[in-house]
């Protein structure tokens, strides 16, 4: 048997993937997560063989849940999203993600794509690999992406300098570089750029 995790905030979309899920013979789910947070400690709990993570979860998203459980158990993580943009690809596959599919796959193909996964190898989208072949790279260094995801939800200068142990000063030269960089008026601009990029 495959033992899976589900991590989705939206309700009806995790309990009808479970129940899907369920209705295959090799295939058992372990734990239904609402939130990133969750997901991990279930996961640590119940060390299933796949964790299937949303990418957009409350507390973490899915590719911060995958790096935080491949480093800490031998599981195997797949992330699924709604909005597959190339950029992500390659932050999911940097934090060792086994799979990367969009929510648009029925439950036949997702539970195809756990069989490949458990059995240790990778899957990703084809649609999606094309796109990530032609999408253009962060201009941003990795400490400035930090900066982004630590203030994504409007975090003050200090919450941000205390979350990644900097000091205020070094944060605010981090944003002016941003902000001149992508060519944007204000920090918010600069995450929804890259939010929509894909590069946070």
């Amino acid at each position: 048997m495959i033992r899976v995790l589900i991590a989705d905030d939206e309700g009806m979309i995790r309990s009808a993937l479970a129940a899907l899920l369920r209705l295959e013979a090799d295939i058992e789910v372990v734990a239904e997560c609402s939130d990133g947070e969750q997901a991990v400690a279930e996961a640590l709990r119940t060390t299933p063989d796949v964790c299937l993570l949303d990418l957009e979860m409350p507390c973490l998203d899915g590719v911060e849940v995958a790096a935080r459980l491949t480093r800490a158990l031998p599981t195997r993580c797949i992330v699924i999203t709604r909005h597959a943009r190339p950029g992500v690809l390659r932050r999911a596959l940097a934090a060792g993600v086994s799979g990367f599919l969009p929510k648009s796959r029925d439950a036949a193909e997702v539970a195809a794509v756990i069989r490949t996964v458990a059995a240790g190898r990778r899957y990703v989208d084809p649609e999606v690999a094309a796109d990530a072949l032609s999408d253009e790279r962060s201009p941003l260094t990795d400490r400035e992406l930090d900066v982004l995801r630590a203030g994504r939800r409007g975090e003050t200068t200090g919450q941000i300098a205390r979350a990644l142990s900097l000091a205020p000063g070094t944060v605010r030269n981090h944003v002016s570089a941003v902000i001149g960089k992508l060519s944007v008026s204000t920090r918010q601009q600069a995450v929804l750029m890259a939010e929509e990029r894909g590069w946070i």
